[in-house]
């Protein structure tokens, strides 16, 4: 609701600015300084942050960062093209507004056939700006650098948090699992009597997700869903398929199945790292979130393997030789 406010605020703006005369830059632009306002104009190589409305002639909106929600991060370069308004920005300091029009003819110039029909020859594109912030380089880095320094910080924090977490869990459940040195755990439930897959054939596998805390985010069995309240309407309750090690699925399930036998059945454990990280997965997977599967190994679709070539013998030594030669001798 602010944002929209904020918008019909600077589009009623614009509006009365538009009214006023506008100037031109050499590469044809057209443009309308709204609230200049004294201060240091922005420089070559300055990193700005600004709010941006593109709209048509008419006043149809085709883009805006208020709707978005997230304004505009960008370093000031020489142009590159008409459209790109890096001839505009020089002339705005912090807290400027303004109106610039871009010529149609010249943004799509060579390629008339890909015009929208949304715009007509001789038209423009309206971008309605405003400059929220002005920074040096060193000091847009150093921004940086800190914001970095901080989600490091936090993310460690995390990790460390994660680490307990999982030991509590298996302690608090009395797992006696193995673990790999990527830290995938893992306990088989039901060994199988065939032979484990390799990377590249194709598995199928029925499998039922939880978080450490016991939340169920994901089922391939209709039973297990009905169970743990999921809502998953028209998904067919059938084995997953997918070609394993190619990173079609999670690391921790790339490594987890090259460690089952065909008909298998486990639970792993798997950590963050091995499974959505420091982003997590919508709601149901927050960052840094370890997870809990119980899985089978329902099918293998083998594919065609190199054949392993044994390794070369060694030559016959020369002195084998000499003594076949020595033994002729003394037979004569």
């Amino acid at each position: 609701m602010k944002n929209t406010f904020y918008l019909a605020f600077l589009l009623s703006l614009f509006s009365i600015a538009a009214r006023a005369q506008y100037k031109q830059t050499t590469s044809g632009l057209q443009y309308q300084i709204i609230s200049n306002t004294p201060g240091e104009k922005i420089k070559q190589n300055d990193i700005i942050t600004f709010q941006a409305v593109q709209c048509t002639d008419k006043d149809s909106v085709l883009f805006s960062t208020y709707q978005q929600g997230q304004p505009v991060k960008a370093q000031v370069r020489p142009s590159a093209n008409v459209a790109d308004l890096m001839d505009i920005f020089p002339l705005l300091a912090v807290n400027d507004s303004a109106v610039v029009k871009v010529p149609v003819d010249s943004v799509f110039k060579g390629h008339e056939t890909e015009m929208p029909p949304i715009f007509k020859k001789g038209g423009n594109i309206v971008f309605k700006l405003k400059i929220l912030q002005v920074q040096t380089l060193e000091e847009a880095m150093a921004e940086r650098n800190a914001a970095m320094a901080k989600m490091k910080a936090e993310g460690e924090k995390l990790k460390a948090a994660e680490a307990a977490k999982l030991v509590g869990y298996i302690n608090s459940n009395k797992i006696v699992a193995k673990t790999t040195p990527s830290g995938l755990r893992y306990v088989i439930k039901q060994a199988g009597n065939k032979p484990k897959p390799l990377k590249g054939d194709t598995i199928y596998v029925n499998y039922t997700g939880r978080t450490l805390e016991g939340k169920m985010f994901d089922s391939s069995i209709e039973a297990d869903a009905k169970a743990g309240g999921l809502n998953q309407p028209g998904r067919p309750y059938e084995p997953i398929s997918f070609a394993l090690g190619t990173g079609r699925v999670i690391p921790g399930w790339d490594e987890a199945f090259l460690l089952m036998n065909e008909g298998s059945k486990a639970k792993l454990i798997i950590p963050s790292a091995l499974a959505y990280g420091e982003y997590g997965s919508g709601a149901d997977i927050p960052p840094y979130a370890p997870l809990v599967f119980d899985v089978e190994l329902v099918k293998v679709v083998r594919v065609k393997h190199p054949a392993t070539i044994p390794a070369a013998k060694a030559p016959l030594k020369k002195k084998t030789a000499a003594k076949k030669r020595t033994a002729v001798k003394k037979k004569n």
